[in-house]
């Protein structure tokens, strides 16, 4: 028989069409489910560049979940097995699904971002809202280890606490008058230098060695257009991510695509990671003399998120907020 919707020759107990996935008519179901009996024993290696399947024996589309090796086609008990790599080539499209769907939802979050701390209240209400959209924009997740060899000196406290003393009473004595003035120049001076090198009356600065080990699943912006809002140090929730399926989203949703190669993500990811383990290790730790970090990538996954993107004009100056509209947690913010 021939498929009504593409016209390719089909076997007469077709229940799919092979080549565009049509259905072919309910009369056709019983040969299918006769056929399971004997086909649905062997099992059809996929090949490795398998991006989508359909089953061998009737033709019928095959959906996949995260971590299936072998996959058995509900239509007639037919098999594919997909050998050690399993959906490798298939998971690298994934999607986070909405969460934060409503204009009025991400307003209520936006405004607990933008009104934090005493310089910032009331800062969305004096401000005018100039664009608000809602875009799935596709990140590079990047399987990246980092570890962080560092040699730092650890500043003993009481020996900076006196040296610190020390400073402040020379302060106070340049600025008296008279004879006392020139008290403060070597006072200081003397405390400062104690202080940096760790050798105030108290004791001395000791260096360490130490290590620093993250692993992180590092998200690089797909689309250049996109790279001023590229994330620093965020992680995406991936517990509820499942295989790329445009009909999941609302309809209307504009849905980005992609122009950064997978090989660019990965660059930058060693890039980016290199910076965060440096920002850590001297937020951490103090007087770092040598700091070396050594980075592995491996895999990669293209995660389709939906974004939500929050633009305010505050007295002439920009204000952009970028949040993950899947756990509704800030991206990034941009002139706040």
């Amino acid at each position: 028989m021939f498929c009504l919707k593409c016209g390719a020759q089909l076997p007469d107990d077709a229940v799919f069409c092979s080549k565009c996935g049509a259905r072919m008519g309910q009369s056709n179901q019983g040969g299918a489910t006769q056929q399971s009996s004997s086909s649905g024993s062997a099992q059809v290696l996929a090949p490795m560049t398998a991006s989508s399947l359909k089953c061998p024996s009737c033709g019928a589309p095959i959906s996949p979940k995260l971590g299936e090796m072998i996959i058995t086609c509900e239509y007639c008990g037919a098999s594919v097995a997909l050998g050690s790599t399993g959906w490798a080539n298939i998971q690298k499209q994934t999607m986070l699904p909405l969460k934060v769907q409503t204009n009025d939802d991400i307003s209520a979050r936006v405004k607990s971002m933008m009104d934090t701390g005493l310089l910032h209240r009331h800062l969305q209400e004096s401000s005018n809202l100039e664009e608000m959209t809602l875009s799935v924009v596709p990140y590079w997740l990047v399987a990246t280890s980092a570890r962080t060899s560092l040699v730092a000196t650890d500043m003993v406290t009481e020996g900076a606490t006196i040296a610190t003393t020390a400073a402040l009473f020379g302060v106070m004595a340049g600025m008296g008058g008279g004879r006392n003035r020139g008290i403060g120049g070597p006072l200081l001076t003397g405390a400062v230098l104690g202080s940096m090198m760790g050798g105030g009356i108290g004791g001395q600065g000791q260096k360490k060695a130490m290590e620093m080990d993250d692993n992180y699943n590092f998200p690089i912006v797909g689309l250049k257009a996109l790279t001023a809002y590229q994330p620093k140090d965020y992680q995406f929730s991936l517990e509820d991510r499942a295989l790329f399926d445009i009909s999941q989203y609302p309809k209307g949703i504009k849905i980005l695509n992609g122009d950064i190669s997978e090989d660019s993500a990965k660059y930058q990811a060693r890039a980016l990671v290199d910076q965060l383990q440096s920002q850590k290790a001297h937020a951490k730790y103090h007087m770092i003399q040598q700091i070396q970090t050594q980075i592995d990538v491996s895999d990669t996954e293209l995660l389709h998120v939906p974004i939500w993107f929050v633009r305010y004009d505050h007295k002439g100056d920009k204000i952009v907020l970028v949040v993950d509209g899947n756990s509704g947690n800030p991206i990034n913010s941009i002139g706040l």
